[in-house]
């Protein structure tokens, strides 16, 4: 099955660096779709076919963690992988997004196989 992927990052670099890393990652991509911020994300979500989400967690107007709960109350995402990508160094953030239903995190700066491995971890617990 190939994926469409949605990128949610206020920052256009790491928007980019994802989506490089995504396409050089060797996995099965139809289509990555990028959105700068939680609201710009449930306009994609509501408009597009998307599998995955990878989702930083501090952004303006609606934040990762906020993104996150929206996602699981809604029973046509429910059940999406979505994996959280911070910067935060506090372990509380990552707890609140585990315990929000998060499917894994990333901290920044990742590496390429680092993102890869999560995406695959993720499609092999049949989150899709």
């Amino acid at each position: 099955m190939k994926l469409n992927i949605l990128v949610v990052d206020d920052s256009a670099a790491i928007r980019k660096i994802l989506l490089r890393v995504l396409s050089q990652a060797d996995l099965p991509i139809n289509q990555i779709h990028e959105a700068n911020d939680g609201v710009e994300a449930l306009n994609v979500l509501g408009s597009q076919d998307v599998n995955l989400v990878l989702s930083d967690v501090n952004m303006p107007n609606m934040d990762g963690l906020e993104l996150l709960t929206k996602v699981r109350a809604n029973a046509s995402w429910a059940k999406m992988p979505v994996i959280m990508i911070t910067t935060e160094g506090s372990q509380q953030k990552v707890l609140d997004a585990v315990r929000l239903g998060a499917n894994g995190y990333v901290r920044k700066p990742f590496t390429s196989d680092q993102i890869k491995e999560k995406v695959l971890t993720c499609l092999k617990e049949g989150g899709n």
